[in-house]
């Protein structure tokens, strides 16, 4: 698939089998590549954080990218990243430091994680979502393109607060979610809202600013009838597809959201 063109994968990373790496790819110090992932091309994986140019004791945090990821084209993740199992990007993708993704997450092409994020599992950010530092997404969570997530309340300040997203929620293309804010499970998140203020579960909200509309429960349309919570009606790409989220749930052993 790869000629493996100037391809740079320092002595001190851990590469597992059957790993594609594409050309002109450059793998740092401290970088555990597990096993069944591609890489594609051009991609810089185990980045040194900013003290690495100032500090001749620097050593490189430890890396770790999950059995069977993706890491298309173009992709930049910094050092201290730890990808789970499955994890996929799109090209251009930024991961600064020190982020935790969760198995079968997919972060989109221009996408950009400032750090020390946390990410659930079966998570999907589509294309140019911008997630601010400290930031925190439970599992299931689907940003739409163009969301950001902000921390700072007064810019610039030091006292930095990341936004806080719960299980299954879904966030509209365009809208932004303000620093320290927090959302509850199973809420929809209207496209161009602009969330400043702590959202209920289920919540259905929209506007600029955001205004709690209904419970998502109650949202009817035209023809298809009551559709959230969405995961009674949609199972593409998820544990339940093929077996419906009640016997999905039941079968782990959990209550349903």
């Amino acid at each position: 698939m790869f000629n493996n063109l100037n391809l740079r994968i320092s002595p001190k990373a851990s590469i597992g089998k059957n790993v594609r790496i594409g050309d002109d790819t450059v793998i740092f110090d401290n970088v555990v590549i597990e096993d069944n992932v591609t890489i594609t091309h051009n991609c810089i994986i185990g980045e040194p954080l900013n003290s690495y140019y100032s500090d001749p004791e620097y050593g490189n945090p430890p890396t770790v990218i999950g059995r069977g990821s993706l890491i298309r084209s173009h992709a930049i993740i910094y050092a201290g990243n730890r990808l789970g199992e499955q994890v996929s990007t799109g090209h251009r993708v930024t991961l600064r430091e020190n982020n935790i993704i969760g198995d079968h997450s997919v972060i989109g092409t221009l996408s950009d994680l400032q750090g020390n994020v946390i990410i659930g599992k079966y998570c999907r950010l589509y294309s140019n979502v911008h997630i601010a530092a400290l930031s925190v997404l439970g599992d299931f969570v689907a940003l739409y393109p163009y969301v950001v997530m902000t921390n700072d309340p007064y810019p610039p300040s030091d006292d930095l607060k990341g936004g806080t997203i719960g299980d299954y929620t879904q966030v509209g293309t365009h809208s932004t979610i303000l620093a320290g804010v927090m959302i509850g499970h199973n809420c929809l998140i209207g496209a161009l809202s602009v969330v400043s203020k702590t959202v209920s579960d289920y919540s259905l909200v929209m506007g600029e600013p955001a205004k709690v509309i209904m419970d998502v429960r109650n949202y009817v349309a035209l023809g298809k009838g009551h559709l959230y919570p969405w995961m009674n009606r949609f199972s593409r790409g998820t544990p339940w597809d093929g077996i419906g989220y009640d016997a999905w749930m039941k079968a782990k052993g959990r209550k349903k959201r």
